[in-house]
Formats: C-alpha cells, sequence, structure tokens
C-alpha cells in the first residue's frame, strides 16, 4: 500500500501459506534457523538497508491505549453484555508478543473485573518458566530455547519486554500433540479449519472449566479464535505430517474428548499468582 519493501524475518520452520501470503502482498522472507536470533537479524538487516525495524515484540503492549475503546479487552466485554454472565470468569488467551494477555490483565484490572486472564503456553516456549519463576520472586528473563514453537504465532524462544507476568493470573503449559488434537476438535464443531493456537487457547479453556467445575461456580469463558486452519494444510491437517513426526493423534484426541465431557481432566502444569501470593 505504502510502495515500500517490506522484509519479515521468520524462522525457517513457518508454514509454506503464510510465506506464500507474505510474498503475495509484496514483502520478502529472510527465513533462519534460530528463531531466537529473529531480533538480533532483524535489527542488523535493517543497519544494512537503512530500514527500520518494527519491534512489535517489544511495543505490542503499548500499540493500543487499553483504557480506551478501541482494544480487544473493551470488545470482549462489549460483545458479552447480552450474555447470561456478561462478566466472564476467565478470559483465556495464548501468548505470542505478550501484547494480548498484557492488554487483558491491565483492562480487567483498570475496570476492577472480577475476570481472571489465563494464558495457555504452549510446548517450545519460555513463557511458562518466566511466569512461574517471576510470581515466586525470582524472575529469568534470561531464559532461552534452541528453537521456535511447534505452534505457529505463540511462544517464544526468549522472553519478550511485551509479556508482564503481574498481568496474568495464571498458566498452564499445553504439549504441542494436546494442542493439536484440542484444534481438531474445535474445527469439527466450528465446520470450519482453525490455527494450532486455538487448540491451545482451548485446552486453556478446559483447564479453566475444570476449575470452575470443582470449585461449583457458573460462569462464562471467554476465548479467542486465532488464525485459520486454512493455512496449516501441509502440516497440522495432513496425517502424513504427523506419522513423519512422530505425533500420536487418536489418543489425545481422546484426552481431549474426555476433558470436553467432564470424564477425565487434563493434567497438565500449572502456575497461578493467587498461589504463589
Amino acid at each position: 500500500l505504502l510502495g515500500l519493501p517490506f522484509i519479515a524475518v521468520v524462522p525457517a520452520c513457518t508454514s509454506p501459506d503464510k510465506i506464500a501470503a507474505i510474498e503475495f502482498h509484496g514483502g520478502r522472507c529472510e527465513l533462519i534457523e534460530d528463531a531466537g536470533a529473529i531480533n538480533e537479524v532483524s535489527a542488523r538487516m535493517a543497519r544494512d538497508t537503512g530500514g527500520h525495524f518494527m519491534d512489535q515484540f517489544t511495543y505490542a503492549e503499548r500499540a493500543t491505549d487499553w483504557r480506551a475503546n478501541n482494544n480487544i479487552a473493551e470488545s470482549i466485554f462489549r460483545q458479552m453484555e447480552a450474555e447470561q454472565h456478561p462478566e466472564p470468569a476467565w478470559i483465556v488467551c495464548s501468548p505470542g508478543t505478550g501484547g494480548t494477555s498484557t492488554t487483558l490483565g491491565r483492562y480487567v484490572r483498570y475496570r476492577r473485573h472480577a475476570t481472571r486472564v489465563l494464558c495457555a503456553d504452549p510446548e517450545t516456549s519460555v513463557f511458562f518458566d518466566c511466569y512461574r519463576n517471576a510470581i515466586a520472586g525470582h524472575p529469568t528473563p534470561e531464559l532461552t530455547l534452541p528453537c521456535g514453537s511447534g505452534i505457529e504465532g505463540i511462544g517464544r524462544p526468549h522472553y519478550e519486554a511485551s509479556f508482564i507476568p503481574t498481568c496474568i493470573d495464571a498458566m498452564v503449559k499445553v504439549p504441542d500433540a494436546l494442542s493439536l488434537a484440542a484444534m481438531r476438535y474445535v474445527s469439527a464443531r466450528l465446520g470450519r479449519r482453525v490455527g494450532g493456537s486455538t487448540g491451545t487457547n482451548f485446552a486453556g479453556v478446559l483447564m479453566a472449566a475444570q476449575r470452575m467445575r470443582e470449585a461449583g461456580q457458573a460462569g462464562s469463558i471467554v476465548t479467542i479464535l486465532c488464525d485459520s486452519g486454512e493455512r496449516y494444510a501441509h502440516s497440522y491437517y495432513n496425517r502424513d505430517w504427523y506419522l513423519e513426526r512422530g505425533i500420536p493423534m487418536v489418543e489425545n484426541d481422546d484426552l481431549i474428548a474426555a476433558a470436553v465431557n467432564g470424564e477425565t481432566p487434563l493434567a497438565l502444569p500449572v502456575a497461578d499468582l493467587d498461589d504463589a501470593a
């Protein structure tokens, strides 16, 4: 639209459909093997080309005014006004930049809602451990992993500045195989494909629902449907992709179905701000 060259520095494991979408709009993709080096490579390329590094991971938490009426949190509460339980017991999201969870957490505290924010973190990501350590009084922003998340769009191999632990009430760590099973379940219920991060969110929803059931609490849970699953025809919706990686499908599908039906709760690592306090 602006007629400016655009370079996207992305992990080499990014889906071909996402890369094609960027290139369709005139962008160029720079693929790198070390997902943890994206910021460093981006900054260097900006210097070398005389360009500007749009550092979304640092500035995501301030990109919108979380007090105003044009952010995702305000939109959620406005859409919930006609529901039986207009104030959600939980809002569930998954951290990528950390901007969404921070906006949600700030907004519910600013508006004094009783709503709690739960973040579901994928398997290969530092956010859960950074959160657990931070609320225990031992922050570890230096944590790094050698590779990026297997669930595209969420999770990071290193800490990001927009991820603010005190804005989050609880976190859960979700194995990738379970996220993908949850993705398949949601897709089947909706009649359209969703992405893997929506599956991670849904696993978080099930954990929140378990807590409410155990506490005898009625109420609503809100989550976010992220990107469309059409971009993952070559991976998450390709049975051969699972076979090549040895990712079990049937047993994880059964775990999700049992949790949905209230038969067997999911047993996942959880960290809670209240417990730490």
